[in-house]
């Protein structure tokens, strides 16, 4: 009869086998609880305020962007808009294109309508941008009343009226650019040149000012002089040059920025200024025009 075997009886070497793989399990297991009550909460605590600090990150960027897209516009004369200029104010390239070509022709865009019809700028655009617009001061006047001929008679000669209708000389100052090219040596170039230096002027006080124009030859001046005069004098009003700051001196044609200043300096220094003939002593002033800036100062 066969003896009955346990299966709970093991050989020395199975009983090794058996003890080593439950040390492996027991390690696994160690392991396992270790790397699960391993500190997480403290590295999501980190996260978490690696969050907290990307979101801030993220506004700053946010306000960064912008703070860079928005473009800060100061006033400017449009005449002058380049391309990268008209590209920061939302214009087209077309609508820049048109402005270029029609500067090109040596004309300008005097008001914010004269340039919407110019470049064809929507009036949303037109809207925004419009007052920032920069035009010189010659241009507030030139739209309201076009200067009229007239005839100043001289207390002298009550007759004076009569003879410059009958030596059919006409009024410089209402003479038309077209009106100029009539003159032999002069082009659309130099009729617009003296148009614009008029204007400037806010209208001519004497003949002579006509030489002042650029690139006017003295020879063809005083072809014009003799079909134009000026029988029609702009109302200017005069700048007290005791009173006035450097700003107001400053608009005078005739007088520099830094001269509007030396002037300033000297009438603090010396006081009030009783003659013209003291300006001649103050640095930089053109004094070869003395003559003509008298006729817009007041003492």
């Amino acid at each position: 009869m066969r003896k009955f075997k346990s299966h709970f009886k093991f050989s020395k070497q199975e009983r090794s086998g058996i003890f080593f793989w439950l040390l492996i399990i027991f390690v696994m297991q160690v392991a396992f609880f270790v790397v699960k009550s391993s500190p997480m909460n403290s590295s999501a605590g980190l996260f978490l305020v690696d969050e907290a600090t990307q979101s801030q990150i993220d506004i700053l960027k946010k306000e960064v962007v912008t703070n860079d897209s928005v473009v800060r516009i100061y006033p400017f004369n449009p005449n002058f808009i380049t391309d990268y200029k008209g590209y920061t104010l939302g214009m087209s390239a077309e609508e820049i294109d048109r402005l270029h070509a029609f500067r090109k022709q040596n004309k300008f865009a005097n008001s914010a309508e004269e340039f919407q019809k110019v470049t064809m700028i929507s009036d949303s655009l037109l809207s925004v941008i419009s007052p920032y617009f920069k035009f010189p001061e010659w241009t507030k006047t030139e739209n309201k009343k076009p200067f009229k001929a007239k005839l100043y008679p001289n207390r002298n000669n009550e007759n004076l009226a009569t003879n410059v209708v009958r030596s059919n000389v006409l009024d410089l100052n209402s003479a038309t650019a077209e009106d100029l090219q009539s003159i032999s040596g002069i082009g659309e170039k130099l009729s617009a040149r003296i148009v614009k230096y008029r204007e400037l002027l806010n209208g001519f006080l004497i003949d002579e000012q006509l030489y002042e124009v650029y690139y006017l030859d003295r020879e063809v001046a005083e072809k014009v002089l003799k079909k134009y005069k000026v029988l029609s004098k702009p109302k200017i009003e005069k700048i007290n040059i005791n009173k006035a700051s450097i700003a107001e001196i400053s608009k005078l044609t005739y007088i520099k920025y830094s001269v509007a200043k030396e002037i300033v300096a000297y009438r603090e220094i010396n006081g009030s200024i009783t003659s013209f003939d003291e300006l001649k002593d103050i640095v930089d002033f053109p004094a070869d025009k003395i003559d003509r800036i008298k006729l817009y100062l007041a003492l």
